[in-house]
Order: structure tokens, then sequence, then C-alpha cells
């Protein structure tokens, strides 16, 4: 991490500052701010929260690709940090530029930030993946360096499980090929293997947040459903849970997925699977392009064993809209794309107005609490970790965080540094190889936490240390 440089500051903007910087470790009292955490209740009328921030609000630099919403750029505006906004993805060296002296990025699925991108983010503190994955950030090389990861994993849920829904009956109904048929002028009234889906059985792989609340609206609608998962889980109405992936396979009329991109799930569709799965058939997956072999799903179609699939998601996507889905980007788009009642959508299944505003919020939320108070809860590459609000009568409070290697002895010399002043509270996790450190110190001034931050920074278990005033 780059060293730290002094900025010019407003007048007033500051009450008092120590190394001052544009550095994400730099150190400073701000000013009161609107947007804190919650106050017991009992406490609110008397005592308001004490919103820390690393460094001036206005020398916070956020990257924002790939329009991100509307609601999580207001979040962040009004906090005063200077956002930069693209409505695109980045090839990888411009990215490069782009992210050097950035402290938050803020992404969705198109955009890769491999281990070359974040080896150039001098400063970058965190990472906020406007979407439900983060299979497109290297999260170990994030971790080792101390750069948090923050998703958004349930508030796209139901726009996908509504999407499911939706296709289960274009596919019953062979609604596709009727559309298609009809804006080539071609009129074909037909009911031969045109189907209901009331008393069929939907089969859910995975039953997360997305497979339980598609389980509730197919239950709804007339359908039996029975879920496969790798944990055991409380089914919800009377849905059920299958012993095995064979088992559901062979019982379900409809099979859908809605698993991560895991080693454990390349290709967990493939020849062996669409075997094992009933006569006529659907298969439909918004979950990871990997999920899926493509190729066999393909063969299956060809010889009537599934009679119809919806996809959302494969291996390779383009990085923007255009004329891209062909056998360019994959060897099989063409046969593909040549199938009868396939439903073939642009990874949208989280792409409704409501998903991205709520996404938005969610997100730039949380990477506010993490710029303004170092909270790790919801990030999915460090320990969660979160003490309590300072507040405002607790004026010569800071709060030290110390990102370092979990190797044994770490704590003990932490807290002889930390011993020389009166530790309010204090929290620490670990997670693999990385271990998170929180403490509130009181009654310090500037000149005590440039000495604690160098005393800190010169451990040799240190990945980032950064101090909140």
């Amino acid at each position: 991490m780059a060293s730290a440089q002094d900025i010019k500051l407003p007048a007033g903007a500051l009450a008092h500052q120590v190394s001052l910087s544009t550095s994400p470790s730099a150190v400073l009292h701000s000013p009161l701010s609107s947007f804190g955490t919650s106050i017991p209740r009992a406490a609110a009328a008397s005592v308001s929260a004490k919103q820390l921030k690393p460094f001036a609000t206005e020398d916070v630099k956020i990257l924002l690709l790939e329009n991100v919403n509307q609601t999580g750029r207001d979040v962040l505006a009004g906090q005063g940090y200077q956002v930069e906004f693209l409505k695109t993805s980045l090839p990888e060296d411009e990215l490069i530029e782009k992210i050097r002296d950035v402290h938050v990025i803020g992404i969705r699925s198109k955009t890769k930030l491999t281990a070359r991108v974040l080896k150039e983010a001098r400063n970058l503190i965190v990472i906020g993946c406007f979407c439900i994955g983060t299979n497109q950030v290297d999260l170990k090389y994030a971790a080792d360096h101390g750069i948090a990861v923050f998703n958004s994993p349930f508030s796209n849920s139901r726009s996908v499980a509504e999407l499911v829904i939706a296709e289960i009956v274009v596919l019953a109904r062979q609604l596709g090929d009727r559309s298609n048929e009809m804006h080539n002028g071609t009129w074909n009234k037909v009911s031969n293997k045109c189907w209901e889906i009331r008393g069929k059985t939907l089969g859910i792989i995975g039953y997360g947040h997305i497979g339980s609340q598609l389980s509730v609206l197919a239950e709804a609608m007339g359908m039996n459903v029975i879920y496969y998962d790798v944990v055991n889980l409380m089914a919800m109405g009377t849905t059920r849970q299958v012993a095995t992936l064979e088992d559901l396979l062979g019982e379900a009329d409809f099979v859908t997925c809605h698993v991560p991109e895991l080693p454990e799930t390349e290709n967990m569709i493939g020849q062996k699977q669409f075997e094992h799965m009933k006569t006529g058939s659907y298969l439909i997956n918004a979950s990871r392009g990997s999920v899926v072999d493509i190729p066999a799903l393909v063969q299956a179609m060809r010889s009537g064993k599934v009679a119809g699939a919806a996809l959302d998601v494969y291996p390779n996507e383009p990085a923007g809209n255009g004329d891209y889905f062909t056998n360019d980007l994959n060897s099989w788009a063409a046969d593909l794309r040549g199938l009868k009642n396939i439903i073939l959508t642009p990874h949208i299944g989280g792409s409704t107005e409501e998903a991205q505003s709520a996404i938005g919020v969610e997100v730039s939320q949380a990477l506010v609490k993490y710029v303004n108070e170092g909270t790790t809860q919801g990030a999915v590459n460090l320990p969660e970790v979160a003490l309590r609000s300072l507040t405002m009568d607790q004026p010569n409070c800071a709060r030290v965080i110390y990102i370092h290697q979990n190797i044994p002895g770490v704590l003990r010399k932490v807290n002889e540094i930390l011993g020389d002043h009166n530790v309010d509270k204090q929290m620490t996790d670990s997670r693999d190889d990385v271990a998170y450190l929180m403490a509130d110190i009181s009654d310090v001034d500037t000149v005590m936490l440039k000495d604690l931050y160098e005393r800190l920074e010169g451990l040799s278990s240190r990945i980032m240390t950064r101090i909140l005033y």
C-alpha cells in the first residue's frame, strides 16, 4: 500500500488531523454526519451516534461501473464522496488505469477483478458487488491484502423466482415457439404436448433464498415441489427435501437450478443427469453458466429426452450489449439457438427496477459502514466484526482496525501496543489466513494516534491498519 501523502483540506472541515492523506489508512477527526448507526431507543433522545470517517469525505474516491442503480449512487454521493460513474465495464488494461487511485470500487457481474488488477489498486480498501455473485472477484487475493468484498445476496431473490415461474408456464405451453411463428406470419393453433402446470412436480436444486421463494410461488399455483440441497433445510409449506440429486431428477417434471459457482457445481447437470430425468421434462438454469453442460443439453433436447429449456446464464457472456451471442463466444451457440421450445435470456434474472434499486441501497450502505466505521458485517471474504457506535459524548475516542495474518502471537503484540491506552471495547475474529481486529480506545489525541498507527504498521503480521477518529 502506498505511503500516506498530505492533502489540503478546506478551512474548518476538520477539528483534528493526523497523517491526513488519500491513503485508506489516514487518521482524522470527522465532522458530524446524518448517516449513522442505530442507537438503543432509550438513549436515542440524549445520545447521538458519532460518525467516524478515515479521511475527508471529499477525498474518498469511488468508481462505479456497469450502470450501478441510481439509489446506490445517491447513498454514496450523499456522504460527500467523489463518485465516478460509468455505464459499462472496462477492459482489463483500462480498469487497471482507473483503479489505481480509488478507495472503493462498485461492480456488477461483468467486471473481472483479478489479482493482476487488484495488485495495481494501491488505495483500495473495499469492493462492492452490486449483484449476488462474487466469482468475478479474486476473493483470496482481496482478503490477503485487507480488501473487504460485499455483495447483495438477497435483494433480487424475488425477481429471479418470478422469472422462473414465468418460464415454467411459457415452456409448458410452448409459448415461445407460438409467438415466433406468429411474428413470422404463421398461425399454428395446437394443444399437443402443451400442459397445465397444476399438479406437476417442480424439482429445485439449491433451496436457498431464491429456491425457497420459488417453492412458495409454485405451490400457490398448484405444483408439487421437491428440492435437493447439500445441507438439511427446513421446507416451506408442503415442499419436501429429497436425499439425492438423482431422486429429484427422476421425479420432477420441471428441474430448476439455483446453486453457486463452485468446483462441485461445474457441469452439475450433464449427460448422466439428463439420463436420470423423466422423458419430456424441462430444465431451467438461472444460477451460473457453468452449472449445465450445454452441449449435453442440446443432445438431450434433440433426442426428445428434454422437452424444453430456459437458460439465463452461460459459461461465457459478453461484456456489453450487442450481437455477440454467436459461436465466437460459445462454440455451441448456433446449435442452441436452433432448438425448439427453448427460452434464451441475457442474464436478466435480477434485472428488475425493484431488485436493482434494493441492491443499490443494500450494497452502498454496506460500503459506507465499512469506509466510515470499519464494520465488516456481510463481507464475503473477511471475518464479520462490528462494535457498537461511538457517541458524541466520547470526543477523544478513536477506532483502531488492524487486519493481519492469522498467526500465533499477534494479539499479544497488538495488545502490548493498545495497552498504553484505555481500551473501551475490542473484538477480533479470523477467517482462514486473515484476522480482523477492531478496538475503541479513549482519552487519545492526534499525537498518540500517530504513534499508535506507526507501531501497528511496523508489526510483521500487518496486512492493513486503519484508525478512525
